[in-house]
């Protein structure tokens, strides 16, 4: 009898452990939101979309604002990094080199709106995000337009459609191999601006106005886009699957069309 109930149990755990094991979440992201800088409202309609990502997608979000979890320990329970609307210089130099080596180690990273609005002065990271803000003008509705479909998260996305936004100037370049997927198209917008205060003004980027990218980097991956503005988007479907196209190719590598 006593062998008969420990047979029992056993076959019960093995279960218990198959049901457990095929639940387990395909990945695990870091999600971060410090700001040192402006601090977006949007940020908490942001946390929790990208909580209901991680629950229809099935992957792990832990949501943290204190740089001192960037350290060897902690990152190495992570895929990929997730940096939601940061501002300013957030890291020491420890926290750097630990950031540094996640992503030499094959990891991803995830910037959202203002990450290119962060740590300015560290040039590894200004190379991993691929450009810089510079400048803003009035929030406006635009014609933004798919400029290439072979990345994860933008195949139901229409080809040109409307989208109100705050769209970024960018700087030059930081890095070569920057794989434009999305665009905004000047004409449709006013890109003029002025800030008095700060002493510098924008007259838009011309016929090429760049709004979301990918490269892989320094044996990592990184994805950005200048979307996530305004709260309400964090509610709208294609805006989700853009991101979540970006989190799911920064965390695993899969996802890129060859066709």
């Amino acid at each position: 009898m006593l062998k008969r109930i420990t047979s029992k149990l056993a076959l019960c755990s093995c279960l218990l452990f198959i049901s457990i094991s095929s639940y387990a979440e395909q990945f695990n992201v870091l999600l971060f939101t410090m700001t040192q800088g402006y601090h977006h409202q949007s940020q908490l309609e942001g946390v929790a979309a990208m909580r209901e990502l991680g629950k229809k997608h099935f992957f792990s979000v832990d949501w943290q604002e204190d740089p001192a979890v960037f350290n060897d320990e902690n990152l190495k329970k992570f895929q990929a990094v997730v940096f939601l609307s940061t501002t300013g210089d957030i890291f020491n130099p420890e926290q750097k080199a630990a950031m540094e080596r996640f992503i030499k180690s094959g990891k991803g990273f995830v910037g959202i709106h203002s990450a290119s609005d962060t740590e300015y002065n560290w040039e590894w990271y200004t190379k991993l995000v691929g450009r810089s803000f510079h400048i803003h003008p009035v929030i406006q509705t635009a014609e933004l337009q798919v400029i290439d479909r072979k990345f994860p998260g933008l195949e139901r996305m229409p080809e040109r459609f409307l989208w109100t936004e705050e769209w970024y100037e960018f700087g030059p370049e930081h890095t070569k191999g920057l794989n434009y997927i999305l665009a905004v198209d000047e004409k449709t917008f006013d890109p003029n601006v002025t800030w008095a205060s700060k002493n510098i003004s924008g007259i838009g980027m011309g016929k090429f106005h760049p709004i979301a990218w990918y490269h892989n980097y320094d044996g990592g991956r990184s994805f950005y886009t200048a979307l996530g503005h305004t709260p309400s988007d964090y509610s709208d479907t294609f805006f989700l699957e853009h991101v979540y196209g970006g989190i799911y190719w920064a965390a695993t590598g899969k996802g890129l069309k060859t066709k």
